[in-house]
């Protein structure tokens, strides 16, 4: 796997599932060992539509959302992202009646990688340190969104529904862009205005590249097993089951 490729994958084999569930200590597996968990509890053709939908995802392409005060908005931006294959997305949560929580995502997040921030800074500099130009809707200073390349790694900001993105996040901003509009109104819902971005970026990437998803086959098996997790029901207590086996028989 090339150092760009593992800069945009979050995850790397073995696999910590006592950091993802919680485990009072660090339990190392491997896909193939995940996988082989949770088989017999998924049908050929559950499996196969894990396979399908994976071959389309993507992590070159992030949306991050700045302060929205609906979380009903920052669920349907999870949602536009989720179909159109966008494997991540960053709440940057600064509503102090928030609370950083799941919660606010249920439904579309349970198949995407969703990191809360209570700092954009932060935020910026982990995104930057990946390889992402940072790119904020704007109206002023910025060019129409189709002449954004999403075929390169991008970062979405989409700002909150009163005041759009920060000062700060616009200083941070690599790039800028905005919806051309053809009417008496200046912008977009936040939601829809997320659903026409990242709809630009699915038809570049198909356009340019063939297909929104790259994934290797190596990344591939690791999100599969992954979902596997996630699609069979309880399927978090079948990985402390297994965790409690592997104890007893290092115990044997």
């Amino acid at each position: 796997m090339r150092k760009e490729e593992r800069a945009m994958f979050p995850y790397e084999e073995p696999l910590n599932l006592g950091e993802f569930y919680n485990l009072e200590e660090p339990l190392w597996v491997t896909a193939a060992q995940l996988r082989g968990l949770m088989e017999p509890y998924l049908t050929e053709e559950r499996q196969e539509k894990i396979a399908e939908v994976i071959r389309g995802r993507t992590y070159q392409v992030v949306t991050v959302m700045e302060g929205l005060h609906d979380l009903g908005n920052v669920a349907a931006v999870l949602r536009s992202a989720e179909a159109l294959g966008f494997q991540e997305a960053h709440v940057i949560d600064t509503q102090p009646k928030h609370k950083v929580s799941n919660r606010i995502t249920q439904g579309a997040d349970k198949w995407l990688d969703v990191h809360h921030w209570r700092d954009r800074l932060a935020c910026v500099e982990e995104l930057k340190r990946r390889g992402y130009s940072i790119c904020v809707t704007h109206l002023e200073e910025s060019r129409p969104v189709e002449e954004v390349d999403f075929t390169k790694p991008t970062a979405l900001v989409l700002g909150n529904e009163m005041d759009g993105v920060t000062d700060e996040m616009v200083e941070l901003a690599d790039q800028r862009c905005v919806i051309p509009m053809g009417g008496f109104v200046e912008s977009f819902n936040i939601s829809v205005a997320a659903a026409l971005i990242l709809y630009e970026a699915a038809r570049q990437r198909r356009e340019r590249l063939g297909g929104v998803g790259d994934l290797t086959e190596e990344q591939q098996r690791v999100l599969e097993a992954l979902w596997y997790v996630r699609s069979v029901p309880k399927g978090d207590r079948l990985v402390q089951e297994l965790w409690r086996r592997s104890k007893s028989e290092e115990v044997g």
